[in-house]
């Protein structure tokens, strides 16, 4: 690494949003944020309970007060601080199921005072991209909608709601995730569509963003050839700086999404990567790997790319002075009371998921339940602390009895002798995405027609031909709301 002036080695820092193992600040990040760190990102593996969030949070100010303090906190089954008492609300696609504009901004505000009572002042929602394709296996119900209109009304009450309550929000994913049929966790993820086509539906909601006063909007690993055939947007000039800051406008930061994610670390590498999506306009640079290794790695990159000419040094001085302009309205948090209720949080969240529910009534309770609930293995990056609907169902009707499973093969059976003389509940997720549910749920009816169908995240036809129960989620207050109506 060759030597720069101390206040470019800074400026570089500033551009870093790192995460780290365990419950206090390891000893490299105290280092980093001597010469300047940005900011933190916190996942479940940071938090034990409010008081030790709260506590955490402050020292992390305490090692320089402009630090960003930030967390992926959509709500539904994307909830890094449920441990912390977050409130339990359900994902982004039943709110739009309900479309109450003002529902969706009192289930924003709940969230962000907890987040601010915690220490917590950059929030990574809302999501707003549109859903459009079925086989898409990434954003689906964290969408509000696949209709743009729809999803721009409800990413806007997000974010006031958000801003009123002293959080910054942040609009993710640049300039949209929601056709693509690849998880960028994963793999690259190619967007094929026309660019009238993106303008129409995709920029919609972003648009939207900006006008509300959006502070921070988040880049898609995502190549959109009608844009840019050589880079995914978060490694984009076209994208980051023509279309986001030139043409609709933003002036705000642009963070990506994380760069250990396949998409970037699989193709271009993490510490090249830092340097191109700084030099394409970005500001700030989500790690979220606990590594200080990368972290290094990428800053040191940056640092080389400037002193070799690479990377122009106005640039990431300009990306510093608006992480800086950032910090000044958003580094503290609105109350230093500490962590405690929100109050009327603890039902927001359950209110919208009941109302999200759709169903043929049931002519009755449902009696005497064995349930099968199938779902998908959950996302490591995004959900740490799911649930399943025979443990909800439990805490409304004791007795209750059932399997769990996120894989095939199931023991049809030896189901169908377990649920024999009960009735019997399937209940799936995403089953149009994971045929081996799919199959076990067809293998079962056959057994036992008389069973009802519950679709836990993205309805699919099967559910819905049999004038099933939908929840349009699967967090924990989706699949409360599903129990209390067997109920």
């Amino acid at each position: 690494m060759t030597a720069l002036p101390g206040d470019l080695v800074e400026a570089a820092n500033r551009c870093l949003v790192v995460g780290f193992d365990g419950m206090t600040p390891p000893g490299e990040l105290k280092r980093l944020a001597d010469t300047g760190l940005g900011g933190v990102i916190l996942h479940t593996r940071n938090v034990a309970g409010p008081a030790q969030l709260r506590e955490l949070t402050d020292e992390l100010r305490s090692l320089r007060p402009g630090l960003l303090v930030t967390a992926d906190q959509e709500g539904g089954g994307i909830s890094h601080l449920a441990r912390a008492g977050a409130p339990q609300t359900p994902g982004a696609w039943a709110l739009g199921v309900v479309d109450d504009t003002a529902l969706t901004a009192a289930l924003a505000d709940a969230l962000a005072r907890h987040l601010a009572e915690c220490g917590v002042t950059v929030s990574f929602a809302p999501v707003a991209d549109v859903h459009r394709v079925g086989a898409n296996p990434i954003v689906r119900t964290r969408a509000f909608g696949a209709d743009p209109a729809h999803a721009a009304r409800h990413v806007t009450a997000w974010i006031e709601a958000t801003l009123a309550a002293g959080v910054a929000p942040c609009a993710k994913h640049f300039p949209g995730h929601g056709s693509t049929t690849v998880d960028s966790h994963l793999g690259a993820a190619l967007d094929t569509r026309d660019e009238h086509v993106l303008r129409e539906i995709d920029l919609v909601p972003f648009r939207a963003a900006v006008a509300a006063g959006v502070p921070l909007v988040m880049t898609a690993h995502v190549v959109y050839p009608a844009l840019d055939a050589t880079a995914p947007a978060t490694l984009s000039r076209r994208v980051l700086t023509d279309l986001l800051r030139t043409e609709l406008g933003f002036q705000g930061v642009v963070v990506t999404d994380a760069l250990e994610m396949k998409a970037i670390a699989g193709t271009v590498g993490e510490a090249s990567a830092a340097v191109a999506a700084i030099g394409a306009g970005a500001d700030q640079l989500i790690i979220a790997r606990p590594d200080p290794a990368l972290w290094l790695r990428c800053r040191d990159a940056l640092l080389d790319a400037m002193a070799d000419g690479r990377l122009d040094p106005a640039r990431v001085v300009d990306a510093a002075r608006r992480v800086d302009a950032l910090a000044e309205r958003f580094a503290r948090p609105p109350a230093a009371t500490g962590p405690g209720p929100v109050p009327g949080s603890s039902d927001v969240g359950l209110i919208a998921a009941r109302r999200a529910l759709r169903w043929k009534p049931l002519p009755g309770p449902v009696l005497d339940p064995f349930v099968v609930d199938l779902h998908r293995p959950p996302r490591p990056a995004l959900e740490w602390a799911r649930t399943d609907l025979v443990t909800l169902l439990r805490e409304v009707m004791p007795g209750t009895e059932g399997v769990v499973a996120a894989q095939g093969p199931v023991d049809v059976p030896g189901i169908l002798r377990l649920a024999q003389g009960r009735s019997l509940l399937i209940a799936t997720e995403d089953a149009d995405l994971h045929p081996w549910q799919a199959e076990a749920r067809t293998a079962l009816l056959t057994g036992r027609p008389d069973a009802l169908l519950i679709a836990t995240g993205m309805p699919d036809a099967e559910t819905e031909a049999a004038d099933g129960l939908c929840s349009y989620g699967r967090g924990r207050a989706n699949l409360r709301a599903v129990a209390e109506a067997l109920l």
